[in-house]
C-alpha cells in the first residue's frame, strides 16, 4: 500500500524526470543559449543584463559590428556565470531565447522585439 502523497509509478523516463526534477524558484527563469543548452537564472539579474541588452541594440542600429560582437559575448559569458546550467536531458520550457555566440547582426536581428532581446 503506497502511502499518500506519492506519485504513482508511470510510463516513460521522460515523465519521471519530470516528475523528480527540483522545484525552481518564482523568480528563476530558465535561458537557452542557442547551440549550447539552458541556464537557470534569477531575475534579479535582469537589470545587469537588460543594460548589455540595451548596448546590444544600440551597436546593431548603428552596424558596429566589432561592438555587436564584444556585448553579445558579453551578454552570453553574464548570463551563463550569473546562472547555473541545466543538465543536457533536463526539459524545461525556456522562457527566453538568447542567440549562438557566433550568430550573426542579422540573424540576431531576426530575433529582437521591441524590448530587444531580454523583455524590459
Amino acid at each position: 500500500m503506497r502511502g499518500t502523497g506519492s506519485p504513482a509509478p508511470t510510463g516513460s523516463d521522460t515523465e519521471k524526470q519530470q516528475l523528480t526534477a527540483p522545484r525552481q524558484k518564482e523568480s528563476d527563469m530558465i535561458v537557452r543559449i542557442m547551440g549550447e543548452g539552458q541556464v537557470k537564472l534569477d531575475d534579479s539579474h535582469f537589470a545587469e543584463l537588460n543594460k548589455l541588452d540595451d548596448e546590444l541594440l544600440s551597436e546593431m542600429e548603428t552596424g558596429d559590428e566589432e561592438g555587436f560582437r564584444r556585448t553579445l559575448t558579453a551578454l552570453l559569458n553574464a548570463v551563463r556565470t550569473m546562472g547555473s546550467s541545466l543538465p543536457d536531458d533536463a526539459l524545461e520550457p525556456s522562457e527566453l531565447i538568447l542567440p549562438a555566440p557566433d550568430a550573426t547582426l542579422e540573424e540576431v536581428r531576426e530575433m529582437l522585439t521591441d524590448d530587444g532581446l531580454i523583455p524590459n
